[in-house]
C-alpha cells in the first residue's frame, strides 16, 4: 500500500489531481509527503508555482498513478459507492476503521482508473453506500459456493502476478529453464538493469517479436481479468448470472437487446468513436437524460465520460457484453453503403456505346469510382481474401471482380461497363503507376489504414485484349509466421526437416506450384534458427513476411537488382544463412550451390511438380551434377487442401470401392507397412457437411500436404548418374520419402481433409 509514516501521511513525491467542492480544480505535484490530518498541504503546479491549499475546500484527491490490484481482498476492505457533492460517482475499497482528521484514504477497483489512490474529505461527500466484492454478492444469490469465489481469486492472484517469461514458455514450449537462464545470462552481462525481457528473448532467437508482442497481450488481458469473468472461464456460472448478480449490486436494471431493440435516435446521441471505444449502446433517450447500456457496470468512468461527452443525465443499464456486440455491428454495418448499394448506384448510371466501344463518361477521379474500390479493398480483406482479380469484359461486357480465398476463385461482383477504366485507372494512382501506360505489364504496391491497422496490397495491372486491363491484388497482410508444427508436417517429415535445418551449410530447397505455402514454410524454418548467432539474408520479391533479426531486400530489377546480384552481394556481407526468394535461372542457381558448399546454409524455392522432378530440372538448367548432390540438403515440395471445417464435419463409414480406392492410390504394401487402418465397420472418415461457420461450404482453411527428400548416398549416386525421375523416386520412397498424395491420404484418414480435395491438387 502506499502510506508511510505514523500517521498515515503518502510518502514521495506524487503527481495530483484536486478538485474542490466548488468544482474548482488544480494539478500538479506533492514537493512533500501528504498529511491528512494537517489542515494545509503544498503543490508545485505545472508552471512550477508553489501554492498552498486547505483541506476545508477540498473534495477529494487523486494520486495519480497505475493502480496495484490485489490478487485477493483482505477482511479488513470494505467496498464502498460513493457521491461527491458534484454528483460525481466512485467504487472504491478502502480499509475499515482508517479516518483521518478531514477524511479518508481510497483505492481503485478497476485497473483502467487513473489513480492509486484517492483522498476524500467528509465534507466533499454527499453519499456513502457500502458495498460488497462481487464474489459475495455471487455467493449470497445461491450462484456459486465460498470455495469456487477463493479458488477463483487464487486463479484472479496467480494471472496478475504471472511474468512475461512465464507465458512466453508455456506459449511457444520454450523449456522455462531455458528462458530463466537467458534472462539471468543477459541481465548479468548489461550495464542497463531495466533491459526488457522480450527483448532479451527475441535477442536470444528463442522466440519472435510477434510472439512477444502476443505475450504482452495475454499478460495484460489476465492482469485486467475480473473474478466474474474467471468464474465464467471456469464454467462455475453464466454471464447472465454475472450480469445480474452485478445489476443487483450497482442497483441497475438488466436490459435484453433481443426483446427490447435500442431506438436509432438514441444511438445517433453518440459519435461511433465513442460507442466503439467504450462498446456500450444508448437505448433510450429523452429530454436531458440517455440511458446507456454495458456490460461492465464496474468501471465508474463510464458515465463520468459519457455526461461530459453529452452534457445529459446518463442512466446505466446492464446488458450482455454478446448482445451489445452484434447490435453495434449490425447497425453499423446496415448505416455504411455496402459494396453491392454502391454497385448499385453505378448500374443505375447510362451507359452511352458507339461501335462496341464505351465513350468513357466516368473518371477516376469521380466519388463513386473512389468510394467503391476503396470499399473492394476493404471488403476483400474483411473476408479473408489472398487476392483480388479486376477484370474487365469486352465491349459491353461489366467489369467483373473476384476474390480468391482459400486456392479457389469466385465471383463477388459485375460492375456497369462504363466503369471499367475509371476503376482500374483508380487503382493504376493509388498504386504510383502510369495511368497513361496502357500496353506493358505494371508493378506497384497500395497501402491502406484501416483501423489504426495497415493492409498492403500488391498490384500488378496486365494489358488484355481489346485495349482492357486486368488489375490482380494480392493482400500481403494474411502472411505470417507459423511455428513448424502447425505447418501440417507428418511427424516424420518434421523430424527430417528440423534435422535439415541444424545443419551448418548446404541447400533446403521448398517447391511447388504458385500459392502453395513455399515462403510461409521457409520463413517457419528461418525462425526456427533465427538467433543473434546467425547472420540471416533473404533476398525476395516481394517481401511478404517480415521477421526481426532477419536481413531482407526487396528484388528490384528494374534497377538491375536481381536474385543473382543480391546473391552475390549477400556472399560479401558475412553471411551464415542466405534465403533466394526463387531460382529463376541457372546464373542464379549456380552461385546458390557454390555459396551451400562454401559454409552457408542456403535456402530456396522453385516452380516443380515434385521433390525428384526438382532434381532433373536442375540439371537440365545446366547444373553440375557433382556440386549439386554434394550441396543439396533436402527437397521439401508441397501443395495446400481445403481443410474440413471442424464445427460441421460428419463422420462416415466409407464403402468397399473407395476405401479400396485409397489403398491403391497409396500403394497396397506401404499402405500395410506404415500402418493405416484395416477395413471394418467401425472404420470412420469425415466429409464435409456446411454450417454457418464455413458458410455453408464445408470446409475452412487450408492444410498442406507435403513430401520430403532427404538426401542420402544412394540418392548422391544417383544424381551423378542422372538417373530418371521414376528412378529417383522410387530410391526416395526407399529412404523413407512418402509422396504428395500419400501424405494427403494419411491426412484423411486423420479426418482432416477428404479424397476430392486431395485429387484437386495432387495427381
Amino acid at each position: 500500500m502506499p502510506f508511510g509514516g505514523k500517521r498515515g501521511q503518502l510518502s514521495m513525491i506524487k503527481e495530483v489531481f484536486i478538485r474542490f467542492l466548488d468544482g474548482t480544480k488544480a494539478a500538479g505535484f506533492l514537493p512533500e509527503p501528504f498529511d491528512p490530518d494537517s489542515e494545509t498541504f503544498t503543490i508545485r503546479d505545472l508552471q512550477q508555482k508553489i501554492q498552498q491549499f486547505s483541506l476545508v475546500d477540498v473534495s477529494y484527491i487523486k494520486f495519480l498513478g497505475s493502480p496495484e490490484l490485489p490478487g485477493s481482498f483482505g477482511d479488513d476492505e470494505i467496498f464502498e459507492d460513493l457521491q461527491t457533492l458534484k454528483g460525481e460517482e466512485f467504487h472504491v475499497r478502502l480499509k475499515k476503521n482508517t479516518l483521518h482528521r478531514f477524511g479518508f484514504f481510497a483505492h481503485p477497483t478497476d485497473s483502467h482508473c487513473d489513480y492509486f489512490t484517492i483522498f476524500f474529505t467528509v465534507k466533499g461527500l454527499k453519499r456513502r453506500q457500502k458495498d460488497k466484492p462481487i464474489g459475495e454478492f455471487l455467493k449470497r444469490m445461491g450462484f456459486v459456493t465460498s470455495a469456487d469465489v477463493d479458488q477463483a481469486l487464487e486463479d484472479q492472484k496467480k494471472l496478475r502476478s504471472r511474468r512475461l517469461g512465464e507465458i512466453i514458455s508455456d506459449r511457444n514450449r520454450v523449456p522455462q529453464e531455458h528462458v530463466d537462464q537467458v534472462i539471468r545470462s543477459a541481465r548479468t552481462g548489461s550495464k542497463h538493469s531495466n533491459i526488457r525481457v522480450g527483448d532479451i528473448l527475441i535477442e536470444a532467437g528463442l522466440v519472435t517479436k510477434q510472439q512477444v508482442d502476443e505475450a504482452l497481450k495475454e499478460q495484460e488481458k489476465g492482469k485486467r481479468k475480473r473474478i466474474g469473468q474467471i468464474l465464467i472461464d471456469k464454467g462455475l456460472i453464466t454471464e447472465h448470472q454475472l450480469l445480474t448478480a452485478l445489476a443487483r449490486k450497482f442497483g441497475l436494471r438488466i436490459v435484453d437487446l433481443e426483446k427490447t431493440p435500442p431506438d436509432p435516435e438514441a444511438i445517433k446521441s453518440l459519435p461511433r468513436e465513442i460507442i466503439e471505444k467504450m462498446q456500450v449502446l444508448p437505448v433510450e433517450t429523452g429530454p436531458g437524460r440517455l440511458v446507456v447500456a454495458t456490460s461492465t457496470p464496474t468501471d465508474p468512468t463510464i458515465s463520468e465520460n459519457l455526461r461530459f461527452a453529452t452534457e445529459r443525465h446518463i442512466e446505466m443499464v446492464v446488458a450482455s457484453a454478446a448482445q451489445i456486440s452484434d447490435y453495434l455491428n449490425r447497425y453499423f454495418e446496415v448505416m455504411e453503403d455496402s459494396v453491392e448499394e454502391l454497385i448499385g448506384e453505378l448500374d443505375g448510371e447510362d451507359v452511352v456505346l458507339e461501335e462496341s466501344r464505351e465513350i468513357e463518361t466516368v473518371t477516376e477521379s469521380d466519388s463513386k469510382v473512389i468510394n467503391l474500390v476503396n470499399k473492394v479493398l476493404i471488403d476483400g480483406f474483411r473476408r479473408g481474401a489472398s487476392d483480388i482479380h479486376f477484370e474487365p469484359g469486352l465491349g459491353p461486357q461489366p467489369l467483373r471482380i473476384r476474390y480468391r480465398k482459400d486456392g479457389v476463385c469466385f465471383t463477388v461482383h459485375q460492375i456497369a461497363p462504363a466503369y471499367k477504366a475509371a476503376i482500374v485507372s483508380r487503382i493504376k494512382i493509388i498504386a504510383k503507376l502510369d495511368i497513361a501506360e496502357r500496353r506493358r505489364p505494371q508493378s506497384g504496391k497500395i497501402l491502406l489504414k484501416r483501423n489504426h491497422e495497415r493492409i498492403e496490397y500488391r498490384v500488378e495491372i496486365m494489358p488484355t485484349i481489346g485495349g482492357q486491363e486486368d488489375a490482380v491484388l494480392r493482400i500481403l497482410n494474411a502472411a505470417h509466421i507459423f511455428p513448424l508444427d502447425k505447418l501440417g508436417f507428418s511427424d516424420r517429415n518434421l523430424v527430417d526437416f528440423r534435422t535439415l535445418l541444424s545443419r551448418p551449410y548446404g541447400m533446403i530447397l521448398c517447391v511447388g506450384p504458385t500459392g502453395s505455402g513455399k515462403t510461409t514454410t521457409l520463413h517457419s524454418g528461418l525462425a526456427e534458427i533465427n538467433g543473434p548467432d546467425r547472420k540471416i539474408w533473404t533476398a525476395e520479391d516481394p517481401v511478404e513476411i517480415t521477421q526481426n533479426g532477419l536481413r531482407q531486400v526487396q528484388i528490384n530489377a528494374k534497377i538491375g537488382l536481381t536474385f543473382e546480384q543480391a546473391l552475390r552481394s549477400f556472399l560479401r556481407a558475412d553471411p551464415d544463412v542466405i534465403m533466394i526468394g526463387e531460382m529463376r535461372d541457372t546464373a542464379t542457381a549456380k552461385t546458390a550451390i557454390g555459396a551451400a558448399l562454401t559454409g552457408h546454409l542456403v535456402f530456396s524455392t522453385l516452380h516443380t511438380n515434385n521433390a525428384p522432378e526438382t532434381v532433373t530440372r536442375l540439371l537440365e538448367m545446366g547444373l553440375d551434377p557433382y556440386n549439386f548432390s554434394d550441396s543439396m540438403l533436402g527437397i521439401v515440395a508441397q501443395r495446400l487442401v481445403l481443410r474440413l471445417c471442424s464445427h460441421c464435419r460428419t463422420a462416415y463409414t466409407p464403402s468397399r470401392p473407395e476405401y479400396d480406392e485409397l489403398v491403391t492410390a497409396y500403394g497396397p504394401e506401404l499402405f500395410e507397412q506404415d500402418g493405416l487402418p484395416a477395413y471394418s465397420e467401425e472404420l470412420q472418415l469425415m466429409k464435409a457437411t456446411g454450417c454457418a461457420e464455413c458458410q455453408g461450404l464445408g470446409y475452412s482453411g487450408r492444410l498442406a500436404v507435403q513430401e520430403l527428400l532427404m538426401n542420402s548416398a544412394g540418392i548422391r549416386k544417383a544424381i551423378k548418374q542422372n538417373l530418371s525421375v521414376d528412378d529417383l523416386r522410387g530410391l526416395a520412397i526407399e529412404g523413407g520419402m512418402r509422396t504428395l498424395r500419400m501424405d494427403g491420404i494419411q491426412k484423411i484418414f486423420a479426418g482432416l481433409t477428404d479424397f476430392s480435395q486431395l485429387n484437386r491438387v495432387v495427381v
